[in-house]
């Protein structure tokens, strides 16, 4: 390496660890005002319907619906799955399961409409069965802590917000989930000013996950629904967006002590599931490149620099990375180590993911459970 290129490299490194820094400071003081799941939460006397989509999940849905009948302190509850077109008998598991339990009731999903992706137009119609004051949409690879659904609403109504989507810990095996599945929660714990979020305005100021999004009914319809997202591949972001738009509120939660998730069983499932959605994270290409040119200027420049020159500034900056990896995966139950130390790989596949989800997209190439995504 020439002299000038080392010296680029420590002033990329050094404005890298600055950036770092002050993001791992603004982790941790997000987590001080995070709010979570209360443990003990009182009973709940209104009707709560919770919602759960699915197509071709007989092979994972079982622990769902048990841990969903199984919840406790719900005066009245109700638990409606659709069946969206399944080939694999998920509704037969369902019923199985629910052994004639008749707060569950299994529907058949309608034909997909013109104009709808697959995920928004099963939760609308969901939404459209449902009787409950407060609705919680929940997918059928997560399972539940027996007070969890009472705690998410008691919050709910305790906070007086309009909705909040309490985030389950993330279930990760194998090395490509466990590098990137755990920058989900850590990255809207690092860039979302959550006390802001929670009562602004401003679309870029929502986080949000379908895995468990709890929202008050009346304001789910004067968003309207599912139906104003009916096109987009971040539904759960969206749905946020839409009830911030017609006055309402909520926030991301911190839902790791009483629900769980995996979202993908290999590094095939992993980048397919990414593939298909990160190209609308960030609303356009230049979006897109512009958040991973500063996410690898934060996190993978200040390594580099380590490594290659060993920059003092290098090395503060990486260890400040894995910091704040470390705060949010001790915050949200993750795996610590060997994990974090990897971090800047992480951001590196992340960045990759990015890349091919828009290849992808300009292909026309993007597909989910057997549907194009156009």
């Amino acid at each position: 390496m020439s002299g000038r290129t080392a010296v680029a490299l420590r002033g990329i490194g050094l404005v890298g660890a600055l950036v770092a820094t002050a993001l791992t400071a603004h982790t941790a003081v997000n987590l001080r005002r995070l709010r979570r799941l209360p443990s003990d939460p009182q009973p709940i006397a209104e009707r709560v319907s919770v919602l759960v989509p699915a197509r071709n999940e007989a092979h994972r849905i079982t622990g769902t619906i048990e841990t969903l009948l199984a919840q406790q302190r719900l005066d009245d509850l109700e638990v409606l799955v659709l069946d969206d077109g399944s080939q694999d008998g998920t509704a037969q598991v369902v019923s199985e399961v629910a052994a004639d339990d008749d707060r569950l009731r299994v529907l058949t999903g309608a034909d997909l409409p013109t104009g709808w992706l697959g995920k928004p137009h099963a939760c609308h119609q969901l939404s459209q069965a449902a009787t409950g004051s407060v609705l919680c949409f929940v997918d059928a690879d997560v399972t539940f802590d027996p007070l969890a659904i009472a705690a998410a609403v008691r919050l709910l109504r305790s906070s007086r917000l309009d909705a909040i989507s309490p985030y389950p810990r993330q279930l990760a095996d194998g090395l490509g989930p466990r590098l990137v599945q755990p920058l989900i929660e850590w990255s809207w714990l690092t860039t979302l000013p959550l006390t802001l979020a929670e009562r602004s305005p401003r679309p870029s100021m929502a986080a949000a996950t379908g895995q468990f999004f709890v929202v008050d009914t009346q304001a789910y319809h004067r968003a309207g629904g599912h139906r104003a997202v009916a096109a987009e591949v971040l539904d759960d972001v969206g749905l946020l967006r839409a009830l911030k738009r017609t006055g309402g509120t909520g926030v991301a939660v911190d839902g790791s002590a009483m629900s769980a998730c995996r979202m993908y069983d290999s590094w095939d499932e992993l980048h397919e599931g990414y593939t298909k959605s990160l190209w609308s994270a960030f609303g356009s290409p230049v979006g897109s490149a512009a958040v991973v040119a500063t996410l690898t200027l934060a996190y993978v420049a200040p390594a580099l620099a380590a490594v290659l020159t060993g920059s003092r500034a290098g090395w503060l900056g990486y260890g400040a990375g894995v910091l704040g990896r470390t705060l949010v995966a001790r915050a949200t139950r993750q795996p610590v180590l060997p994990d974090v130390l990897a971090h800047p790989v992480s951001i590196t596949v992340f960045g990759l993911l990015a890349a091919d989800s828009w290849r992808h997209r300009r292909r026309g190439a993007l597909t989910w459970k057997g549907r194009q995504i156009t």
